[in-house]
């Protein structure tokens, strides 16, 4: 999947290494008689997903959508549905008692939501602290932001406010980047494309749409 989106890149700093008797991966390297070699990984490689249970999974919210949005530009192969390596993270959530696209992208530096859906749903904004000027990737060109929104929104359990610079923007009804992921303490699965997080002190797991229910949905 491609997303015509470009919103407030930073490029991180390449993570300094570490000496071997500091390494966090460390394992036991067995030699065998045989002269073959197995590798014995630490008693807690199981970690790696600690916040995530079967039943903690929140999954896409169903119900009457606010508005369709431009579809996004989704290459749905046979395989797709069950390989994440390609895709961005897109669900939906309720605003409002309204379903809502939400893009997770760890690439934005600030959160985002729509002025669609700010007027739409006639959400209460406030004066930007820091007001600032952005390159939209759409027909209106450079954007002055000096209004920002606090949204309340729930998937499935898991409900929160995230306050989000408003935006025109038509890929999705809000993009939460960089200040979500901090503020959540969220780590992100990779490979099956999932962000678990603990909030009120409850195990959140949000699982994405496929690119088919991605592209229906959009469609």
């Amino acid at each position: 999947m491609q997303l015509v989106l470009m919103l407030g890149v930073r490029l991180n700093p390449i993570n300094k290494g570490h000496i071997a008797s500091q390494c966090p991966n460390k394992r036991t390297m067995i030699m065998m008689e045989s002269g073959d070699i197995e590798t014995e990984e630490e008693e807690d490689s199981d970690s790696m997903h600690p916040l995530e249970d079967a039943s903690d999974v929140e999954h896409a919210v169903e119900g009457q959508a606010l508005v369709i949005m431009r579809a996004l530009h989704v290459q749905v192969r046979e395989d797709a549905d069950e390989v994440q390596r390609e895709n961005i993270f897109y669900t939906r959530c309720h605003v409002k008692d309204r379903a809502c696209g939400l893009i997770i992208d760890g690439g934005s530096c600030v959160n985002v939501a729509s002025k669609l859906m700010v007027d739409k749903l006639g959400l209460h904004t406030q004066k930007h602290h820091t007001p600032y000027k952005l390159q939209w990737l759409n027909e209106c060109g450079e954007v002055k932001v000096n209004k920002q929104v606090l949204v309340s929104l729930c998937i499935g359990k898991y409900r929160d406010e995230v306050l989000c610079d408003v935006v025109p923007m038509s890929a999705s009804h809000m993009l939460f980047g960089r200040p979500w992921q901090f503020d959540r303490r969220v780590i992100h699965d990779g490979y099956r494309n999932r962000y678990s997080f603990v909030k009120d002190g409850k195990k959140v797991t949000l699982a994405p749409l496929t690119p088919t229910q991605v592209f229906e949905d959009h469609i």
